[in-house]
């Protein structure tokens, strides 16, 4: 197994990390648990879930499944969005990100987060407070380091430079969008985390599964896909014909490769360069077993090469970053 760094820190991880918001609503937990122990029965040995996804019903089913294998995985989670009806209970303050770990803690029922992301940025609340309350949760012991999601490259260099500056905790990694059809952060934030040590670890690295085969162009989305289950949602407006049409040629790339379309999708983006582990979050054993074969794989430039035919280096054709708000450029779909 190719395990990486993780960015600046001595954490070593798969090249494929077991994302988890499903867990809690699409995903029962039992077969939550049972997910989680096969991909760790496969050598992958990070989890990644959020403090938000599902009411924190996420962190519950992975601090279950863990139990008696805790030591032997990477918990990732993430403090942002709003965990409850209060006018602090959100945001990237001091109030709310130190009472948010305590209740993840709990939630995962462990007494460490062994990565503590930061899931977008505030910019109501100056970054050195942000960074001095997750120092003093490293201090503390009760998280081992830092990271950042879906933040733009100048925000992220603004962080490193204030760590820097202050003897502050330092970002080790950043979670942004990334996949063939939004290739935008091969612009700045890739040269930035190879410059600076940063660990990149993609979501949506299959698309949403449009690059997976999930959507065609002459048919409804299915009734148990995002998109389907989620009409009008931030994920539904991911599926566009636009990007339906190069999933069906790049389906059919897969194909002449000897591979399925999930496996050569999360192939590209986890050997593409600064990538240290592609978040991909199964739904059922089915999808997990499509995709760990992965693991012992490796990208040719022949495949590279037919992949960069369907969407070019640094481009776009969806919009995954329809999550971000300083995100200004659109893709017309």
């Amino acid at each position: 197994m190719d395990y990486r760094r993780l960015g600046a820190s001595g954490i070593r991880v798969s090249p494929i990390c077991l994302g988890a918001f499903n867990f809690g609503a699409a995903t029962d937990d039992a077969t939550a648990a049972r997910l989680i122990h096969a991909a760790l029965d496969a050598g992958i040995n990070m989890v990644d879930t959020a403090d938000s996804y599902h009411g924190g019903r996420s962190e519950e089913a992975v601090g279950r499944a863990l139990a008696g294998r805790r030591d032997r995985v990477v918990v990732a989670t993430k403090v942002h969005y709003p965990t409850g009806p209060g006018v602090n209970d959100g945001g990237n303050s001091r109030h709310h990100i130190v009472r948010a770990c305590d209740a993840s803690l709990r939630r995962l029922q462990t007494d460490y987060i062994d990565l503590y992301q930061v899931h977008r940025p505030d910019p109501a609340v100056a970054i050195e407070e942000t960074l001095g309350a997750l120092t003093d949760l490293v201090r503390a012991g009760k998280v081992r380091a830092i990271g950042c999601s879906t933040h733009p490259a100048w925000m992220v260099m603004e962080a490193l430079a204030a760590s820097e500056r202050h003897g502050l905790a330092r970002y080790v990694s950043e979670q942004p969008p990334y996949n063939l059809l939004d290739r935008r952060i091969e612009n700045e934030l890739i040269p930035l985390a190879a410059r600076y040590d940063l660990a990149i670890l993609p979501w949506a690295p299959l698309a949403q599964g449009v690059l997976a085969g999930r959507y065609a162009s002459s048919a409804a989305p299915d009734a148990d896909s995002r998109a389907g289950r989620m009409p009008g949602s931030i994920y539904a407006r991911r599926v566009t014909p636009r990007g339906i049409a190069a999933g069906e040629r790049f389906a059919s790339l897969a194909r002449e490769f000897g591979k399925t379309p999930g496996q050569l999708a999360l192939l590209w983006c986890k050997d593409q360069p600064s990538v240290t582990s592609p978040v991909v979050g199964p739904r059922t054993m089915a999808q997990l077993a499509d995709v760990l074969p992965v693991l012992q794989m490796r990208l040719s430039e022949d495949e590279r090469r037919a992949c960069d035919g369907i969407n070019p280096p640094g481009s776009a054709c969806v919009d995954f970053h329809n999550t971000a708000d300083w995100m200004r450029a659109t893709v017309d779909g």
